[in-house]
């Protein structure tokens, strides 16, 4: 009975033990996985702090770049309000002076125009016209009066004639000068010319060493350009109309450098 009580007692500690074991491993494990899960929140806590840091730095530098660009406005509005404290008398005076110079250059250019038709008066029509355009005095000569057919060399009549032209642009200071060629459109190959654009070229090219070379005319105002058969001023379906088209312009222009000074002042 003895043996009895004390091997029920025995089992009844290491069952005891058993389970204390059982209960204290199950609580290790539930404080081991607490623990990871508290380290998972930390690692996560960790990385959304550095977020955040990275968000406030991307925020100071933006705040910094308004504020760069913020005194930059002001800057240029303080330059604006500078510029604007032009008094309107000001304003006006400006304005005047640019009218008298628009209406000098426009006198000068019609007077111009007067010389030459007078210097040129002795010519018929249909062999040389003078007339204003666009600001410009236009001094169109007819092929007739130039050049034979197909010849880029100025006859004796012609050189006369831009004799007589040479002696007014030399006496007008600040003026440029452009010679433009032009031909019908009635195709030329020769083995001179391949096509009505070297005729033209080597026509405006002939007045222009006769002006500046025999006639004394400044270099250096002086161009010289062949635009061939395109830009006629009749019809090229007749005759007449072709033969106005073979013409020599020259374009006399006002020098605009004092009106563009005042106007980016």
């Amino acid at each position: 009975m003895k043996k009895t009580f004390h091997f029920l007692a025995f089992s009844s500690l290491v069952i005891s033990m058993l389970f204390t074991s059982c209960v204290a491993t199950k609580k290790f494990k539930a404080s081991e996985a607490k623990v990871s899960m508290l380290q998972i929140d930390s690692t996560k806590t960790h990385g959304q702090l550095a977020d955040c840091n990275d968000k406030v730095k991307d925020l100071n530098d933006q705040k910094t770049s308004l504020l760069n660009e913020n005194a930059l406005v002001n800057n240029d509005l303080k330059a604006l309000s500078a510029e604007s404290q032009m008094t309107i008398a000001d304003q006006a005076k400006r304005l005047k002076k640019l009218q008298d110079m628009i209406q000098s250059q426009k006198d000068v250019m019609t007077k111009l125009k007067n010389t030459i038709a007078d210097a040129l008066m002795n010519y018929k029509t249909d062999e040389l016209s003078v007339y204003t355009k666009d600001g410009m005095v236009y001094v169109s000569l007819a092929e007739k009066l130039l050049f034979k057919s197909g010849s880029d060399v100025v006859d004796p009549k012609g050189k006369e004639a831009l004799k007589s032209l040479a002696q007014v642009l030399n006496s007008t200071k600040n003026i440029t000068v452009v010679i433009e060629g032009h031909t019908d459109n009635v195709p030329i190959k020769t083995q001179l010319f391949k096509d009505n654009w070297d005729l033209s070229t080597a026509r405006a090219t002939s007045i222009v060493r006769f002006l500046t070379k025999e006639n004394g005319f400044d270099s250096s105002r002086i161009t010289s350009s062949g635009r061939g058969e395109f830009h006629p001023v009749q019809s090229n379906e007749t005759a007449e109309g072709r033969a106005g088209n073979r013409r020599t312009e020259v374009i006399l222009s006002p020098d605009m450098k004092e009106l563009f000074k005042l106007l980016n002042q």
